[in-house]
C-alpha cells in the first residue's frame, strides 16, 4: 500500500485502502484535475470528517496523499526539487475543506513554501447531493484555485551594507479566485497556467540575477537578554562582512529577540516558518545564523527551512580555507575543519551506513559513517602531529633569534585592523593588504629598525604580523593555529593595532584582550596604536584620546604618526627586556 501522511488516528483499514487506490489515479496533463477525481478526493474526505490533500506532478501522477491540511501534510521542503526562483516546483495540489470559505492563510503560506504549480481548494458539502440519475455524488459545494504572482516589489538583490532592514522582508504574492463550480475549475488549461507564472517570474528575475559562484545567502540574528541592542547590530554587521569576504551575496536578515535559545531550532516555529518562506521569496540558497549551531539544530533548520544552513564558525572556517596560502596554513586550516565536521557526521542518512533490513545487510558489519568517522579521527591525528612537528620549528626559530637578542614585537589586533598595512609601512614588506576580514592568515616577520630608548643609535628588532582576531573567536580554529599563536605569546612585546574607524572599536579592544588572556602563556607588555586616524571625527579622536592616553594615534595608509610610533616600540623593547 502506497505511504498515506498526516492524522491518521480512527481510520479504518477500508477508509485507508481508498486512501491508497489515490494513487492509482492519473489526471490528464493539460487539467488541474478532473470532476471524477474531485468528487472522489471529496467523498472520502466526507466520510472520514476530515481534509485531505493530494499533490500530482505535471504528468497528472498523485504522488502525495495525505489527511489533513495543505499546512499539515505539506512536502518537506528538502525533498521538493529545487529549481530556482524563477520556477515552481512542478507540484499541484488538490485539498478538501470541511467549512465554505477562500483558502486561509496557512494554506496559502504551504504553497509559497513549496512553491507549488497551483493549490485547488474543494469545499465539501458535508453529506453530498443528489445529481440527475441519482446518487449522493455530488459533494463539491464550490472551488478556488490560488497560485503564487510575480512581484513587481520584491527587494533587489542587497549589498552588505543594506542587511539590516530586516523590517522590508518581503511577503509572497498570490491570486486568489472567487469561488468557481467544478466544471469551470476543470475546463481551466494548466500547462498554459504554469508556462504564463513562469514567464513572468522569469521576466522578474532576470534583473536580478546573481553570480553563479557567489551564494545567495539569508542571515539569521537572534537577540537574546546578555546582549545589548549596539552589540547586537555589531554582530550582524560584522557577520555580513564575513559573509561577503567568504564569497557571499547578502539579500535579506531576520532578527528575532528571545529569552533563550530554542534547543532544537534556535529560533521558534513561526520564525523557522517565516526564514523558509523569506529564502523562497527572496531566491536565497544558504541561510546563516549569527552563532553556533549544533549538528542536531542544523539537521531540523535545514528540514524545515529547506536550504543548506550554516553557522558563524562555517563561514570563519570557509573564509581561512580561501585565505591559507603556505603548507603551515592550509595545513592548520584543514585540522580546523576536520575537528569542526566530525560531530557533525551523525543523522547524515541511510546512504552513510551498511546496516539496514533484508538480506545481506544483517550481520557484524560496520557502518559507513563509523569508516568514515574513524578515518577522519586518523586523518586529525596525522595533522595533529605535523603541527606539533610545526610547533617545535617555530620553536628552534624563536630560540635562535633570542640567541641572536633581537627583541620581538608581535602586532596583534582585531581582523581588518590594519596590521598587514602597517607592518609594509614601516618595513617596506609587500604583505597581500585588502578591506577585507582575515586577508592574510599566515604570520609574517620583517625587521625594523628603531632608535634605542636610552642611547638615540639605530638598533633591529623583528616585528611579526599575526592572524587577525574575532568576537568568540571559535575553538577549533584557537587549536588549530596554537602554532601561529605561539608567535603572540613568546614575543618580548605586543603593539596592538586598533581600527578606531570602525563603530565597535571599543568591544574590538575588549575582544583581542579575552583572548589574549585566554593563552597558556602570559603575553609580554603591550601598546595600543590606533590606525585610521584620517577617517575618523574630531569627537572619537578626543574619547579615544580620554580613555587611552598613552596610546599611539597613526594612519598606517597615509604613515601618518610612524615616527612617534618607532620611538613608542623603543620605550616598549627597553622595558621589556630590561624586565627579563
Amino acid at each position: 500500500m502506497e505511504t498515506i501522511f498526516g492524522n491518521l488516528q480512527g481510520l479504518k483499514s477500508s477508509q485507508l485502502k481508498q486512501l491508497a487506490r489515490l494513487y492509482h489515479q492519473r489526471i490528464p496533463g493539460d487539467r488541474l484535475t478532473t470532476p471524477e477525481f474531485s468528487q472522489r478526493l471529496a467523498a472520502i474526505s466526507t466520510e472520514i470528517n476530515q481534509p485531505l490533500c493530494a499533490y500530482l506532478n505535471r504528468r497528472g501522477q498523485v504522488i502525495r496523499v495525505g489527511v489533513g491540511s495543505p499546512r499539515q501534510t505539506q512536502i518537506p521542503l528538502l525533498e521538493l526539487p529545487r529549481y530556482g526562483a524563477e520556477r515552481l516546483s512542478g507540484i499541484r495540489c488538490i485539498s478538501t475543506h470541511l467549512k465554505s470559505e477562500p483558502p486561509n492563510e496557512a494554506s496559502l503560506t504551504s504553497m509559497a513554501l513549496q512553491r507549488l504549480d497551483a493549490l485547488v481548494v474543494l469545499n465539501i458539502t458535508g453529506t453530498g447531493f443528489t445529481k440527475r440519475g441519482g446518487g449522493a455524488t455530488g459533494y463539491v459545494k464550490e472551488a478556488y484555485l490560488a497560485h503564487l504572482t510575480a512581484q513587481e516589489s520584491r527587494v533587489a538583490i542587497a549589498s552588505p551594507a543594506t542587511l539590516t532592514a530586516s523590517s522590508n522582508i518581503p511577503s509572497p504574492s498570490w491570486n486568489i479566485s472567487p469561488p468557481l463550480s467544478l466544471d469551470v475549475l476543470t475546463d481551466q488549461d494548466f500547462l498554459d497556467l504554469v508556462e504564463a507564472l513562469e514567464t513572468d517570474f522569469r521576466r522578474e528575475f532576470v534583473a536580478a540575477v546573481v553570480d553563479a559562484d557567489r551564494d545567495s545567502v539569508l542571515i539569521v540574528g537572534v537577540f537574546t537578554v546578555n546582549t545589548t541592542p549596539q552589540q547586537f547590530q555589531d554582530t550582524l554587521v560584522e557577520l555580513a562582512r564575513l559573509v561577503d569576504t567568504a564569497g557571499g551575496d547578502v539579500l535579506q536578515t531576520v532578527q528575532q529577540k528571545r529569552s533563550r535559545i530554542h534547543p532544537q531550532t534556535v529560533v521558534g516555529e513561526g520564525k523557522v516558518q517565516e526564514i523558509a518562506l523569506t529564502a523562497q521569496t527572496i531566491g536565497a540558497n544558504l541561510v546563516v545564523f549569527d552563532r553556533d549551531l549544533s549538528p542536531a539544530q542544523v539537521r531540523n533548520l535545514e528540514l524545515q527551512i529547506g536550504v543548506r544552513v550554516v553557522d558563524r564558525t562555517e563561514v570563519i572556517l570557509d573564509i581561512f580555507a580561501q585565505r591559507a596560502q603556505s603548507r603551515a596554513g592550509k595545513l592548520q586550516v584543514e585540522l580546523a575543519q576536520l575537528e569542526y565536521m566530525l560531530p557533525r557526521l551523525t543523522g547524515r542518512g541511510q546512504a552513510m551506513s551498511r546496516l539496514g533490513g533484508g538480506i545481506g545487510t544483517r550481520g557484524p558489519g560496520e557502518t559507513k559513517l563509523e569508516t568514515e568517522r574513524r578515518g577522519i579521527g586518523r586523518r586529525i591525528s596525522r595533522l595533529q602531529q605535523e603541527v606539533n612537528q610545526l610547533q617545535a620549528h617555530r620553536s628552534r626559530l624563536r630560540q635562535k633569534r633570542q640567541h641572536l637578542e633581537v627583541p620581538s614585537v608581535a602586532l596583534v589586533g582585531y581582523t581588518n585592523a590594519g596590521k598587514s598595512t602597517l607592518l609594509n609601512a614601516l618595513t617596506n614588506a609587500e604583505i597581500y593588504t585588502a578591506d577585507q576580514l582575515f586577508a592574510t592568515l599566515d604570520p609574517t616577520t620583517r625587521r625594523l629598525v628603531i632608535p634605542h630608548a636610552d642611547t638615540g643609535e639605530t638598533q633591529e628588532i623583528l616585528l611579526t604580523d599575526t592572524v587577525g582576531f574575532i568576537q568568540e573567536l571559535p575553538a577549533s580554529l584557537m587549536d588549530a593555529f596554537r602554532a601561529t599563536l605561539e608567535e603572540v605569546t613568546e614575543a618580548d612585546a605586543l603593539l596592538h593595532l586598533v581600527d578606531l574607524s570602525h563603530p565597535a572599536w571599543l568591544s574590538h579592544i575588549r575582544a583581542v584582550r579575552d583572548i589574549l588572556a585566554a593563552m597558556p602563556v602570559t603575553p609580554g607588555p603591550a601598546i595600543v596604536a590606533f590606525n585610521k586616524i584620517d577617517q575618523v571625527d574630531s569627537e572619537i579622536l578626543a574619547l579615544a584620546q580620554e580613555e587611552f592616553p598613552l596610546a599611539v594615534f597613526i594612519s598606517a595608509s597615509d604613515r601618518l604618526g610612524l615616527e612617534t610610533l618607532r620611538q613608542r616600540l623603543a620605550l616598549l623593547i627597553e622595558y621589556a627586556t630590561s624586565s627579563r
